[in-house]
C-alpha cells in the first residue's frame, strides 16, 4: 500500500523555526538547546506526515517533541503542518535517526522515544537496514531518563517479534508491556496516518511499550 501524494506547501510559509538540519543542530541536542526551555523531551523516529507530532504537541504544551525524518520532502511537510498550527513545542529534523541517537543525544536526556510503523525492509538482504537493531535499541536505553518509555508499533508481525527479541536481548528495559487498542473518537484520532490507514482497512497493528528501570 503506497503513500498518497503530499498536498502542496504554501511557498510563503516560513519553516525555519520548525525544520532543522543535522549540521546546524546544537551538540549535545537537549530540550533546552533546541527549544530554549527544559521541558521533558520526546523523540519520534520516522515522523512521516507529522500527525503524531501535531496532535501530541497540541495536547501537551508542557512537553517538547522532536521528530526525525530521513525523507526531506516528508520532513518539510511535517514542518509546514507544525508551522501552520503555530506549535512552538515541536520541531522536525531532516536526517538519519541512527546518527542523531549515536552522536547528538546525551545520556538520560529523553523522556520518551516513539517508533511507529518503520520501513520493514521486506527482502532478507535488506533487513540489516531496519531501525530496530542492536545499536539503535542500545542508544534508546542510553538516552532515556529513568522511568522513560519506548514505544514501538508495526503492522508487520514478523518485524514485531524480531524487534521484541532485539530489545529484550540487548537492553535492560522492562517490557514489552501490553498496549490496548483505543477506539478512535474522530477521523484523525490515531497515533499516525499509517495507523489510521491500517485500522480503516481492518489490518492488525502490533503495539509495545518498554520502560527504563
Amino acid at each position: 500500500m503506497g503513500r498518497r501524494a503530499l498536498r502542496p506547501i504554501d511557498p510563503n510559509l516560513d519553516l525555519s523555526g520548525w525544520l532543522l538540519d543535522p549540521d546546524t543542530l546544537p551538540r549535545p541536542t537537549t530540550s533546552t538547546a533546541v527549544f530554549g526551555s527544559p521541558k521533558p523531551l520526546e523523540i519520534e523516529v520516522g515522523s512521516g506526515k507529522g500527525l503524531f507530532l501535531q496532535t501530541a504537541a497540541a495536547a501537551q504544551p508542557d512537553r517538547a517533541f522532536l521528530g526525525i525524518e530521513v525523507v526531506r520532502k516528508y520532513a518539510r511537510f511535517t514542518a509546514a503542518g507544525l508551522a501552520e498550527r503555530g506549535l512552538t513545542n515541536a520541531k522536525i529534523v531532516a536526517g538519519d535517526a541512527m546518527r542523531l541517537f549515536a552522536e547528538f543525544l546525551p545520556d538520560a536526556s529523553v523522556s520518551a522515544v516513539h517508533v511507529y510503523f518503520p520501513d520493514p525492509w521486506w527482502k532478507q538482504r535488506h533487513r540489516k537496514r531496519r531501525i530496530m537493531r542492536e545499536s539503535f535499541v542500545a542508544d534508546v536505553e542510553r538516552v532515556l531518563e529513568p522511568s522513560g518509555s519506548f514505544h514501538f508499533w508495526t503492522d508487520v508481525e514478523e518485524y514485531f517479534h524480531t524487534a521484541m527479541k532485539v530489545t529484550t536481548t540487548y537492553t535492560r528495559l522492562d517490557g514489552p508491556l501490553p498496549v490496548p487498542e483505543q477506539p478512535a473518537e474522530h477521523d484523525l484520532d490515531y497515533r499516525t496516518h499509517f495507523e489510521r490507514r491500517m485500522r480503516q482497512h481492518h489490518n492488525r497493528v502490533f503495539r509495545s511499550e518498554f520502560r527504563k528501570r
